[in-house]
């Protein structure tokens, strides 16, 4: 049986390119697509391994995924978007993945507010961490002390910004 196909669609953004982190960490084949991808997520991205289509095709959805993630950037008339709906290709929202494949069953610690989320997000995850309970994490940045900003693990805790 093969891997379950998670595509991406906005995949360059720092919480869809950690998701799609968390997707492979898991098992997961994962591709996605973005109009532009900057650094440091398409720095990320290579590392990884994960194929980035650049620019917005419905070529980019064949074969058809198992599940397609639609950014909270993007908005209908994307050529990407539509071809999902007319094709009634399976998606989700990255709020919905998380969890799904991610939180459910684990105590979730979601970092909300105006300021300072990255930070306080990073700093919990990292309290945690010294606190041997070795999180899984979504940041909304590059986590200094991870080098990352993602990480899959059994822990009982999943530590997330709360801002998509």
């Amino acid at each position: 049986m093969s891997r379950p196909h998670f595509h991406l669609i906005g995949i360059g953004g720092t919480a869809m390119a950690g998701l799609a982190g968390l997707l492979l960490a898991k098992g997961y084949r994962v591709t996605g697509s973005d109009q532009d991808v900057y650094p440091p997520m398409s720095e990320l991205l290579d590392r990884l391994g994960i194929p980035v289509a650049r620019g917005y095709r419905p070529e980019n959805l064949q074969p058809h995924p198992d599940r397609v993630v639609i950014g909270n950037a993007l908005s209908r008339g994307n050529p990407e978007i539509e071809y999902a709906l007319d094709a009634k290709l399976h998606y989700v929202s990255l709020p919905e993945v998380l969890r799904e494949e991610f939180i459910r069953g684990r105590h979730s610690v979601v970092i909300a507010g105006t300021h300072g989320k990255t930070t306080t997000t990073s700093l919990m995850a990292w309290a945690l961490e010294q606190g041997g309970q070795r999180p899984s994490f979504l940041i909304g940045g590059i986590a200094e002390n991870f080098g990352t900003n993602f990480r899959w693990s059994e822990s009982a805790y999943f530590v997330v910004e709360g801002d998509e």
